[in-house]
């Protein structure tokens, strides 16, 4: 196993290198200045552990089986997934593009990391404040609801 990128996949986008089983091969350069985590301490460990990505809610995306490596060696084209990657300060923010390399002894998995943008914020539709409170005409309805009456009941008595 080769602890910084070898020739076939060398580049200066930070990426790491695993195999089927999620074994990392590769740890680039890029990958040590992106994350802080130098190649001595990621070759040889499952990528999940490593880089334990957690989507913007913070559940957890990276795990030990990998929906994204089985889908890219189905077949399938995904678009590049913005996670929170574990790092040497805390976690980051990036951008990961899984690409599949078939070789003689079985497919290696590729992952491009980019910086990644903030997540961005919906406007809430919600107005600040507390709830507002039910209309009297509304805590009546309840009430005989809650009393176990009938809705169409309710609809002739009011």
């Amino acid at each position: 196993m080769a602890a910084r990128s070898s020739a076939p996949f060398a580049s200066g986008a930070p990426l790491f290198v695993f195999d089927e089983q999620l074994v990392i091969h590769v740890w680039n350069e890029g990958a040590e200045r992106l994350t802080g985590i130098p190649a001595e301490e990621a070759v040889g460990r499952w990528c999940w552990e490593v880089i334990a990505g957690r989507d913007d809610a913070g559940g957890v995306v990276c795990h030990r089986d990998c929906s994204r490596a089985r889908s890219v060696r189905d077949g399938r084209h995904l678009p590049a997934i913005e996670l929170h990657a574990r790092t040497r300060e805390g976690r980051r923010r990036v951008s990961l593009e899984t690409i599949v390399a078939e070789t003689e002894s079985g497919p290696l998995f590729l992952h491009v990391m980019r910086d990644a943008p903030a997540p961005r914020t919906r406007p809430s539709t919600t107005p600040p404040g507390p709830p507002p409170r039910l209309t009297p005409r509304q805590r009546e309805i309840l009430g005989l609801l809650a009393d176990g009456q009938p809705v169409k009941s309710v609809a002739r008595r009011l």
